[in-house]
């Protein structure tokens, strides 16, 4: 069997870390996107952008996996034993899908503990906070290795082509509201798979799922995982 996973913010908020949209103090409603989360703004105010990161940064260094990240890397480890795979693409920055046991995860919207050259694009490790001073070796300004508003999101050609082999499309923690992840359970029903949502509330596009559990992810999630694999 071949799982394909799709995770947003939802799965990591009771670790800690702050939703983008949704009820309560998601972050957009407390910070202006275009203020943050632009080229542009980066642009216009880099100090200001960095300062939003590094407080995020420092935020996710501090927090820790919750029981949705272990049981989801549980699973990988037992479709593996089964001969089958899960795919399993987030939509977070954070590290704790890896962190949680995670082998195979791919970021489509970037790293925050990655810093990238705003002039050659090389990609590095980086921790530490982030200045207007900080410097590749190209000596090319270092960004945060995230996807902001108005960039195209990573590694899209490989989503694709692990749909087009998926059996069953789940999406966890999700708002349904930031594309192109909010048309992936569409191009998995057009696919004819049975998809699932597992979230704290119904996100935006939650008709279009067969199966929808809601309910907070470190409880939904590993239920879910023990339903799958009795199967």
């Amino acid at each position: 069997m071949n799982i394909f996973i799709l995770t947003g913010a939802g799965v990591s908020a009771e670790s800690g870390l702050g939703v983008f949209r949704g009820p309560g103090a998601a972050l957009w409603k407390r910070h202006d996107p275009i203020q943050l989360a632009t080229p542009e703004a980066f642009a216009r105010d880099p100090a200001l952008v960095h300062e939003f990161y590094n407080a995020r940064r420092r935020n996710l260094i501090a927090a820790s996996p919750n029981a949705a990240h272990v049981a989801l890397a549980r699973l990988e480890a037992s479709l593996a034993q089964r001969g089958g795979a899960l795919t399993l693409v987030t939509q977070n920055i954070d590290d704790l899908h890896e962190r949680g046991g995670s082998i195979r995860v791919i970021h489509m919207h970037g790293e925050l503990l990655k810093a990238r050259c705003a002039s050659c694009g090389a990609v590095s490790d980086y921790r530490d906070d982030l200045a207007v001073d900080s410097r590749c070796d190209c000596d090319g300004a270092l960004r945060p290795h995230v996807v902001w508003f108005g960039e195209t999101p990573l590694y899209m050609d490989e989503i694709y082509a692990a749909l087009d082999v998926a059996d069953l499309f789940v999406a966890i923690g999700t708002s349904g509201a930031v594309y192109p992840a909010a048309s992936f359970v569409r191009e998995a029903r057009a696919k004819g798979l049975r998809c699932c949502e597992l979230n704290l509330e119904a996100s935006e596009n939650a008709e279009e799922f067969d199966d929808r559990r809601y309910g907070p992810a470190s409880e939904t999630v590993p239920s879910w995982v023990e339903e799958i694999l009795a199967r």
